[in-house]
């Protein structure tokens, strides 16, 4: 029994699926969170003014953005290394790589969606006041989504260059 936790724990494509398990969890879960507090918010102004519906859709829905990178980012290391073909491939080296990516890939999305949705409920009061500075408005929650996109960007970069050469 112990020999099975030890061959476990050097398996590469283990780790690889735990790595893109963990940031698609913490990415769901920041956007779930966020989604819901940008979404309640919303509800107190809709009671008062139902018309602005359309204005704050976006606003709501905008912190949802982290999860979909999430998949993105969970979706392609599973690919790349060949999970979706059945046959997973990794060294030892690989799959750690791609494990601690996986940890901090998911820490940025889940901290960048709350953080995303307090700026859009901090835009949900202003589009409440003053509909006509909507299309400001979304521009406050859109400048947290930089370091969303930042992250994504790195994790490809990461995937790409650590299966394309086992260490």
């Amino acid at each position: 029994m112990q020999n099975i936790g030890l061959q476990t724990l050097s398996n590469g494509p283990f780790w690889v699926a735990a790595g893109a398990v963990i940031a698609a969890a913490l990415g769901g879960i920041g956007s779930a969170i966020a989604i819901g507090n940008t979404t309640s918010h919303s509800a107190g102004v809709l009671s008062e003014k139902p018309e602005l519906f359309g204005k704050l859709l976006v606003l709501m829905s905008l912190p949802g953005t982290q999860g979909f990178y999430a998949f993105v980012v969970a979706f392609l290391t599973m690919q790349r290394f060949g999970f979706t073909s059945g046959n997973p491939q990794a060294s030892l080296g690989q799959g750690l790589a791609i494990f601690v990516m996986g940890i901090f890939v998911g820490y940025v999305q889940l901290k960048s969606a709350i953080a995303q949705g307090v700026s859009a409920i901090g835009s949900i009061d202003l589009t409440g006041k003053h509909p006509e500075e909507s299309g400001r408005a979304i521009l406050l929650p859109g400048l947290v989504e930089m370091y969303a996109v930042l992250a994504l960007l790195v994790a490809v970069l990461v995937i790409i260059w650590v299966s394309a050469k086992p260490f």
